[in-house]
C-alpha cells in the first residue's frame, strides 16, 4: 500500500498466517502478560493485536510509549490458538508478532481516555474534538454521515436530478431566523449574509429552465441550539422540481429516503407511498404535527360526548371553549393503580390541571366510573375503538394549549404499555397546513408558516374565502417523531403572491421592496414548481440512534454557539475592523 503499511488494521485473517506485513496506526491499548507486551493497534478501519517479545528492538520502542502514539509495526502474522480467538473482533483470529517498530509520532498525556466507554464532560470532548473523533462510536457516526450523503447523492442523480450550487454570500433576508452578517470591505456600511437556505436561488434555477435541482447545501442561522438543531450551520438535501404538483414531489423523494434508510440500517422502513395526515387530523390524533407512528395510540376528540354528561368539571370547561381529548390505553385495565396515579401526576407536570380516566371492565373504575352510564360508555368505546380490558385517559383544556401536553402523555402511555414498535423507521407526510392564522396579541391575520407557498384554491380562495379556512400546498415529512423537512408547492404567480400578502396586511409596494427580485423573475415566465429540503444531520441522527445532533457532526459548536477547538468566535484586530469600516459599540461588562 505505502511505505508505512502493507495492510490496514482490519484486514488480517487466518489465511494471512505466515506472511510478513507492516501495519500503521495509533496505540489503542497496551498490557503486559506473562512477560510479553500486547499492543492493540488501531487505524480508521479497525484494530489488530500485536505481540512484542522482550529483548527485541520493538519492545524497547513500544514499552515506554503512551497510548495514542502513532507507530508503524512490521512483523509476521500468526494464527491464534482456538481458545485464544477473539470472536468480537474481525481480526480476532490472528495476531502480529512484532519484529520492528518505527515511531511516527509520540503522544502526550491525554486529557481523557480514548479506549472504553468512559464518560467525559462535553466541553472537554469538544475542546479536544480531534481526540473525541478517535472514539469508536463517534468515529462510526461520521463514517455513517459520509455514507448517508453518498446514498442521497447517488439516488438523486439516478432520478435525473442535477447537483447545482448556490451562493454562500448573499443578501440579508427580512424573514425567518436571524442572519449571520458578513461586512463588505469594498462597499462600506453594507453587508452580505450567509444563506439561511438556498430557497430563492433554487427557485430561480427553475425559472431559468433547470428542471430537477439538488445539492447537499450548507445553511446558516443565528439561532439557539436544541437537541435536534445545531447552532450556526447545518446541512440539508435541498431539492426543487419544475412542472410538478404535491404528489409528484412525494413520488420523487420517498424512494430516496426509504432507499437510504434501508441501505444503511437493518430496521424496518415504511414502504412508499408514505401515509399522509392532514394537519388538523394530526393535531387531534397525535397532539403535534410531527407524530411518532411507532406508537399506535391515536387520540380522539370526544368533546361532544361530555356535553350534558353530568361531569361538571368538563361541562364547565367546555362551556368556555375547552375541548376534551381521549387517549386510549390498550390493555391497561389490568394494571395496578400506580400506573394511573403516575399518569395523572405526569399530566399535572405537563400543565394539565386534571386528568380523568376510565378503566373498562365488568365494573368500570376510575375518575369517570360514577358518571359513565351505559350509554356514555358505549359512545366512548365506539369513538375510541376501545373494549373491555382497556382504559382511557381524558384531558380537557383550551384547544390552543392541549396539544403539547397530550402529545407527551400519549407517548408516556405508549412507552409504559410497551406499545412502541422497535427497530423501525416510520415515515409520514403532514399536509394541508393552514395558510393563515390570527395573531393572539394583535388579532391580525398573519401567515401561519411559509408565505411563499401556493394557497389551495388560488386567487378565488384568497378573494372569496375566510382566510382562516384557506389551506396551503405545504407539507412536512416526519420520521419517528422527528421533522426531517418542510416543503411546498411554490407560489409562482405574481398576482397570487401580491393578493396573498395583501390578505396579511402587506401593501403591494412593500412586497415589491422586500421581494422584488423574485417577483421580477416570475414576471418573465415561471413554471409551477415545488420542493423540500430534508435535514442531513437529522437523518444521520436517526440512523445512528443518537439523541443529540452534536454526536453526528464532526466539529459542532456548543449550545452557546462557540467552537472551543478553534476558539471561535474570537476578537479581531483594529486593523481588520478599520478595513471593514466598523467601529465596535460593545455592551458594558457585567459586574
Amino acid at each position: 500500500m505505502t511505505r508505512y503499511r502493507t495492510h490496514t488494521c482490519a484486514a488480517l485473517r487466518p489465511e494471512h498466517a505466515g506472511e510478513g506485513v507492516r501495519l500503521a496506526g495509533w496505540i489503542h491499548r497496551k498490557r503486559h502478560l506473562g512477560g510479553l507486551l500486547f499492543v492493540d493497534l488501531r487505524d480508521h478501519y479497525g484494530i489488530t493485536q500485536c505481540v512484542v517479545t522482550p529483548g527485541r528492538d520493538a519492545f524497547a520502542v513500544l514499552e515506554p510509549l503512551r497510548v495514542e502514539s502513532v507507530v508503524s509495526i512490521a512483523g509476521k502474522v500468526v494464527a491464534r490458538a482456538a481458545e485464544n480467538v477473539n470472536a468480537s473482533m474481525p481480526t480476532g483470529g490472528v495476531e502480529l508478532v512484532a519484529e520492528s517498530v518505527e515511531l511516527l509520532s509520540a503522544a502526550e498525556v491525554l486529557p481523557f481516555t480514548i479506549a472504553g466507554g468512559h464518560e467525559t464532560p462535553e466541553e472537554t470532548r469538544l475542546r479536544y474534538r480531534f481526540l473525541d473523533l478517535r472514539r469508536e462510536k463517534i468515529h462510526a457516526n461520521i463514517v455513517l454521515r459520509s455514507r448517508v450523503i453518498s446514498e442521497l447523492r447517488t439516488r438523486m442523480t439516478a432520478q435525473g436530478f442535477q447537483e447545482l450550487q448556490t451562493p454562500i454570500l448573499t443578501s440579508s433576508s427580512p424573514e425567518g431566523a436571524r442572519d449571520y452578517l458578513v461586512p463588505s470591505r469594498v462597499h462600506p456600511g453594507k453587508f452580505y449574509a450567509l444563506p439561511q437556505a438556498p430557497q430563492q436561488f433554487k427557485q430561480l434555477y427553475m425559472v431559468a429552465g433547470f428542471d430537477r435541482y439538488f445539492q447537499i447545501a450548507p445553511c446558516f442561522r443565528d439561532e439557539d441550539a436544541r437537541a435536534d438543531r445545531s447552532p450556526g450551520e447545518f446541512y440539508q438535501l435541498d431539492v426543487e422540481m419544475s412542472f410538478v404538483e404535491q404528489d409528484d414531489v412525494f413520488a420523487a423523494i420517498e424512494p430516496v429516503l426509504a432507499g437510504t434508510f434501508r441501505a444503511l440500517s437493518s430496521w424496518t422502513v415504511t414502504e412508499p407511498p408514505f401515509p399522509r395526515l392532514r394537519y388538523d387530523e394530526s393535531m387531534v390524533a397525535y397532539g403535534n404535527d410531527k407524530p411518532d407512528l411507532r406508537n399506535p395510540i391515536r387520540m380522539v376528540d370526544v368533546t361532544s360526548l361530555f356535553v350534558g354528561s353530568g361531569f361538571a368539571v368538563f361541562e364547565q370547561a367546555i362551556a368556555t371553549g375547552a375541548v376534551v381529548r381521549a387517549i386510549p390505553a390498550p390493555g391497561a385495565a389490568a394494571l395496578p393503580r400506580r400506573f394511573f396515579d403516575d399518569s395523572v401526576e405526569r399530566a399535572k407536570a405537563l400543565g394539565l390541571s386534571g386528568l380523568a380516566y376510565l378503566s373498562l371492565g365488568e365494573t368500570p373504575k376510575g375518575t369517570l366510573a360514577k358518571i359513565a352510564t351505559d350509554g356514555l360508555r358505549e359512545a366512548i368505546e365506539r369513538a375510541t375503538g376501545t373494549k373491555n380490558g382497556d382504559a382511557i385517559f381524558f384531558a380537557c383544556a383550551d384547544p390552543k394549549r392541549i396539544a403539547r401536553p397530550t402529545s407527551e402523555l400519549r407517548m408516556h402511555v405508549g412507552r409504559a404499555l410497551g406499545l412502541l414498535e422497535e427497530n423501525a423507521y416510520r415515515f409520514c407526510w403532514i399536509v394541508d397546513f393552514p395558510f393563515y392564522e390570527r395573531d393572539e396579541e394583535t388579532g391580525q391575520i398573519v401567515f401561519s408558516h411559509n408565505p411563499f407557498s401556493m394557497p389551495q384554491g388560488g386567487l378565488d380562495a384568497l378573494r372569496g374565502d375566510d382566510p382562516l379556512s384557506i389551506r396551503a400546498f405545504q407539507y412536512d415529512i416526519v420520521c419517528n417523531g422527528v421533522e426531517l423537512s418542510s416543503g411546498a408547492i411554490r407560489n409562482h404567480r405574481p398576482d397570487i403572491m401580491l393578493e396573498a400578502f395583501a390578505r396579511a396586511g402587506y401593501p403591494a409596494d412593500e412586497v415589491e421592496a422586500r421581494f422584488g427580485g423574485m417577483l421580477a423573475a416570475f414576471r418573465y415566465g415561471a413554471p409551477p414548481h415545488g420542493g423540500l429540503a430534508p435535514g442531513v444531520d437529522r437523518i444521520v441522527m436517526l440512523l445512528a440512534d443518537e439523541p443529540n445532533i452534536r454526536e453526528v457532526i464532526a466539529f459542532p459548536m456548543t449550545q452557546n454557539a462557540e467552537d472551543l477547538l478553534m476558539n471561535a468566535p474570537s476578537p479581531v484586530t483594529e486593523k481588520q475592523l478599520r478595513e471593514l469600516h466598523i467601529r465596535l459599540d460593545l455592551p458594558p461588562k457585567k459586574a
